[in-house]
Formats: structure tokens, C-alpha cells, sequence
């Protein structure tokens, strides 16, 4: 079924999309820094891809769901957008972290007592 993995990109990126927006983690927090750390992580994981390529680490799977089109040899357009998920669920992430250990800290600095 070709376009089975870029889907599951999309619908994955989604999930985290509305839970970004439901507790104001990343881009709806702060979109420029959030779109200014997506570009920057986007652009450093394919340039790693593009190093792996180059020395053979990585190679291109075969299989029904890729929709088949390669932007570079080994390269398929669903790699650009799961790294883009994979910085943006990162980001997300972080500030989830970020905020439990916020209201960790501010519970054991005594509270309300």
C-alpha cells in the first residue's frame, strides 16, 4: 500500500500537533524559537543522514508502503518529513519534561505550607 509510512508520519505528527496545542508545549508557546529549533534540528539530522549515506551506514529499505520517490539515491521523501517529526517531538517532549520538573521542584520547596 504505497504512502502507508508517509500516512503514519503525518498522523503521528498530528497526535503531537494536538497535544501541543492542547497544553501550549512548543509552537504554540513560543513559535518562533519552536520553528527556529525545527529548522535547525531538521537541518542537522539530514545533513547526519546525507554523512551516513555517503559512507554506506544507511541505505534505503524496500517495501510496498514507501510512496517512491527518492530526493537523493537512498533518500526518501518520507526521511524529510519523519525528521522533521522526530525534532518536533523532541521539542514537545522537552517541554513536558521541562514543566514536571517545574512542578516537582515547586512542590518540594514546601508549597503551601
Amino acid at each position: 500500500m504505497p504512502g502507508l509510512y508517509l500516512t503514519a508520519i503525518v498522523a503521528a505528527t498530528a497526535g503531537v500537533m494536538a497535544c501541543d496545542a492542547r497544553w501550549k508545549l512548543a509552537l504554540w508557546h513560543q513559535p518562533a524559537r519552536t520553528g527556529i529549533l525545527l529548522g535547525g534540528g531538521w537541518l542537522f539530522l539530514l545533513a547526519w543522514d546525507i554523512v551516513g549515506i555517503a559512507t554506506g551506514v544507511f541505505v534505503r529499505g524496500s517495501g510496498p508502503w514507501f510512496v517512491g520517490v527518492d530526493i537523493a539515491p537512498h533518500l526518501p521523501i518520507e526521511e524529510l518529513g519523519f525528521l522533521a517529526f522526530l525534532t518536533y517531538l523532541a521539542l514537545v517532549l522537552f517541554a513536558v519534561f521541562e514543566r514536571v520538573i517545574g512542578v516537582r521542584s515547586a512542590d518540594s520547596d514546601g508549597g503551601d505550607r
